[in-house]
């Protein structure tokens, strides 16, 4: 289970790396419209689309690695009994509330479609296209948060620790 959850989560990595090269060639493409005298209707907010994708995608991944920022000044002076509550809790927090923000991302992206939204700007979009990256991004974050609750619980690591890193993370 833990290769499949690893699998998706390096998935959803590699699909926020592609959403960031579809920010840079709609920004190019921008920035050579007005080089070249040529418009493409909407190419900000495909930018943008493009840039909310990249960062809800990468969520699961960046956990995984233990890249998200971390108050550990404070852990760190606590006795191992108090930090081991104080880590519990955050993960018990963080597994709640990204379950809860998966859920009203998803809820999000079915009104969207529900009520036929659109984007206000020249491109016109309807909105639950680009909202599926960031339902699909908070999915796996709780998927990612449960996963290293669960971790937690069972004694084994969940926080990958890179090279030459002595990040106190388990």
């Amino acid at each position: 289970m833990s290769k499949l959850l690893n699998s998706f989560y390096k998935l959803l990595a590699v699909l926020a790396a592609l959403s960031m090269v579809s920010a840079f060639v709609t920004v190019m493409l921008g920035v050579l419209g007005r080089q070249f005298d040529f418009n493409i209707r909407g190419l900000d907010a495909y930018a943008g689309y493009s840039i909310g994708a990249a960062l809800f995608l990468a969520l699961p991944d960046t956990l995984r690695k233990g890249d998200h920022i971390r108050v550990t000044l404070l852990l760190q002076q606590l006795p191992e009994k108090i930090r081991n509550l104080f880590e519990y809790w955050s993960l018990i927090a963080g597994a709640g509330l990204s379950v809860y923000l998966a859920f009203y991302s998803c809820r999000l992206v079915w009104q969207s479609n529900l009520y036929h939204d659109i984007s206000q700007s020249a491109d016109a979009t309807p909105l639950w296209i680009p909202q599926i990256a960031m339902a699909l991004g908070c999915i796996g974050f709780a998927i990612a948060m449960l996963d290293a609750l669960l971790a937690r619980f069972q004694g084994r690591t969940f926080f990958a620790v890179g090279e030459g890193e002595t990040a106190n993370i388990e």
